[in-house]
């Protein structure tokens, strides 16, 4: 497994969120989601896109390529399932969760993670009722 520094699986993960919105991401766009300066979200597409996580042309905007989504899923997955464990395990409150489960995202474990969902007994939502990715990037979710 490929292993990402936080600050690239950070990017990821934000241009995700950003790409559900838009046709193509923008520097700007990307800049003001994670409150930093457009030269160094630039420097950060080029990394991005020589490790083919991105589909970025200048001046153009970009999307996460294929492996990029996949890459995005594994950390959303690992987001959610620590938020689920630290309410539910540990009696967070839901409004806690989140900037404890932003540090242990990056945790890569791919052994621990499987682990920790099998032990919770593969829940579908996250504290918040967002959907939590399965092994494979699906949503396991039923509709009702």
């Amino acid at each position: 497994m490929i292993r990402y520094t936080e600050t690239e699986e950070n990017y990821i993960k934000a241009i995700f969120h950003l790409q559900k919105q838009t046709a193509q991401v923008s520097t700007q766009e990307l800049s003001g989601s994670l409150q930093t300066k457009p030269a160094s979200v630039t420097d950060m597409l080029k990394k991005l896109k020589t490790k083919r996580l991105i589909n970025y042309k200048p001046y153009h905007g970009f999307r996460l390529s294929a492996e990029g989504n996949r890459v995005a899923l594994g950390i959303i997955r690992r987001h959610r399932l620590w938020e689920f464990f630290l309410s539910e395990k540990l009696d967070f409150n839901w409004d806690e969760v989140h900037e404890v489960a932003e540090q242990l995202e990056h945790v890569s474990s791919q052994k621990l993670i499987e682990k920790l969902d099998a032990y919770l007994g593969f829940p579908k939502l996250d504290p918040h009722g967002d959907p939590i990715p399965d092994q494979d990037g699906n949503f396991r979710t039923t509709i009702l």
